[in-house]
């Protein structure tokens, strides 16, 4: 008796149909993930390099005309801290953005081979239905002959 499956042919519509998209979009998110963790990084390590360097600057504040000078300089930090905080912000959306774009793209792309290999499998059932039919009904024939 032969197996009636091909386990190659499964094999291969498992592959296509689940484990290549679940890992292009685990791919997709590691990718995102360590671009987030390196912008949030970056963020990080400005804004505490710009705390302890204001903390140097306090340090060094021996006199009234030192305090001036120090707090007309943390204007211009809290200015700086604004526009970096922007583009900080910019940065993350423009990520989420991106990933959404190509989330919906591998969506997409996976419902379109998807709907193909349907197509395929509904063709390949109605030929092998076609023949079994005209198998049977030539059977049939030949046993009507006979008869």
């Amino acid at each position: 008796m032969t197996n009636a499956f091909d386990t190659k042919q499964i094999t291969e519509q498992f592959e296509s149909m689940f484990f290549a998209p679940a890992r292009a979009y685990a791919e997709l998110s590691v990718d995102y993930t360590e671009k987030l963790v390196n912008a949030q990084l970056d963020a990080g390590k400005a804004y505490s390099d710009t705390s302890l360097a204001q903390l140097r600057n306090l340090m060094n504040v021996k006199d009234a005309e030192g305090l001036c000078d120090y707090m007309e300089g943390q204007q211009q930090v809290a200015k700086d801290l604004t526009e970096r905080l922007k583009g900080d912000a910019e940065k993350v959306v423009a990520l989420q953005q991106d990933f959404a774009k190509d989330s919906q793209r591998l969506t997409e792309e996976n419902v379109k081979q998807s709907q193909k290999l349907v197509e395929e499998n509904v063709e390949k059932t109605q030929k092998a239905a076609e023949s079994k039919a005209k198998q049977a009904t030539d059977t049939s024939a030949k046993t009507a002959k006979s008869a």
